[in-house]
């Protein structure tokens, strides 16, 4: 009887790996990839308070607030900009649009909350400050892609649910980062709707997010996160979502669309930042998350030492049965979420996916930047 060959482990190591990977995408992201709206026997429009937290931001005020003021809306609803200290022109351009739109209401600021870094202030104080149930948070910087962002969003709201989550899109332009931050945004997408399909819910982006107010008060707001400089939108949604509170809105009418970073450099600052919340998330999706990047960051590897020391057409057999089940699952999300002009670099964003675990791998140990995102 032939003693077991050490290179044996090669090929087990990659056939658990891809198996692993398979699990996520079967148990999580076809959730996404087959999504379909529910079937409503009757819609409801609900006041809405829409919230927007600006910082010097008087030229992205200009562009894109009257998307937000010129919403398709028949019942009552409100705009609140919270101007946080600002030192530009946003309180003049902020009150010239008040003259026109009556439903716009300004909340200056004018002194800085000490040991409460980042937006979390500005943004309790809109909270507090409005008038209706139901909230849908945007950024100054982030314009609705259609006049029905506010119908859908505030739509997907039945009994039982007190959080929205909508994704938050970035504008297409020419050029490899356009695109790289616009796939590293759906990928992080596809993670939590899927996770919040599968009754996992476990972040949201404020760049497009709704719940109710009273679910911000009932958890005390932002207090026990507010010496984290982020995390209002991710941190709070990992603390107080549910498997039973929480529903997605993937409808391209209902993205919002951002100005995506022009330089390499400030785009990896963002990332750094936001990567340096995640920490904090609950231990069971610090898990799955943590779990799923490094099987990304195994799988090359593995593919590569088992084709040489072991057997290449097994390598690659195993490679590509994973490779065709997460293709097709990130077409179909793809198309779901208006980012499907992407598919056809699906290959080089796999490969990109294994460099970006590892580069972004020692943000998770950085200290928080104390800056607004």
């Amino acid at each position: 009887m032939s003693s077991f060959h050490y290179t044996y482990i090669f090929p087990l190591l990659l056939g658990i790996v891809a198996l692993m990977q398979l699990w996520y995408y079967f148990n999580f992201f076809l959730r996404l990839a087959n999504y379909k709206n529910k079937e409503k026997v009757a819609s409801q429009e609900y006041p809405v308070t829409i919230i927007i937290c600006a910082k010097n931001e008087a030229g992205n005020l200009v562009k894109n607030l009257p998307g937000v003021l010129l919403q398709e809306y028949r019942t009552t609803h409100e705009i609140i900009v919270v101007n946080d200290n600002s030192t530009d022109e946003s309180k003049y351009i902020l009150e010239e649009f008040q003259k026109k739109f009556k439903d716009l209401s300004i909340i200056a600021l004018k002194q800085e909350a000490k040991g409460i870094p980042g937006k979390k202030f500005p943004l309790s104080v809109g909270i507090k400050s409005a008038k209706h149930e139901t909230l849908l948070l945007t950024d100054a910087d982030c314009i609705p892609a259609s006049e029905f962002w506010l119908q859908k969003m505030q739509d997907a709201y039945q009994p039982g649910i007190e959080i929205v989550l909508g994704y938050g899109a970035y504008k297409k332009y020419p050029g490899m980062l356009n695109k790289l931050i616009r796939f590293e945004t759906f990928h992080t997408a596809m993670q939590y709707f899927s996770y919040a399909l599968a009754g996992k819910p476990y972040m949201g982006v404020g760049r497009n997010l709704s719940y109710r107010k009273d679910i911000f008060l009932r958890n005390k707001g932002f207090s026990s996160i507010n010496h984290i400089p982020s995390g209002d939108d991710d941190l709070f949604i990992n603390k107080i979502a549910t498997k039973t509170n929480t529903a997605i809105v993937i409808d391209k009418d209902a993205h919002t669309l951002s100005e995506p970073h022009q330089s390499w450099s400030s785009w990896m600052q963002q990332k750094n930042r936001h990567y340096t919340t995640a920490k904090y998330y609950k231990p069971s999706h610090k898990l799955l998350l943590g779990l799923y990047s490094t099987l990304q960051t195994l799988i090359y590897p593995l593919t590569i030492i088992t084709a040489i020391f072991f057997n290449w057409y097994i390598a690659v057999g195993i490679f590509a049965l994973r490779l065709l089940v997460q293709t097709i699952i990130w077409y179909k999300c793809m198309k779901k979420l208006n980012e499907g002009d992407l598919f056809s670099m699906f290959l080089f964003f796999d490969i990109w996916m294994f460099l970006y675990n590892l580069f972004f791998f020692p943000s998770l140990f950085k200290k928080p930047s104390r800056k607004w995102d």
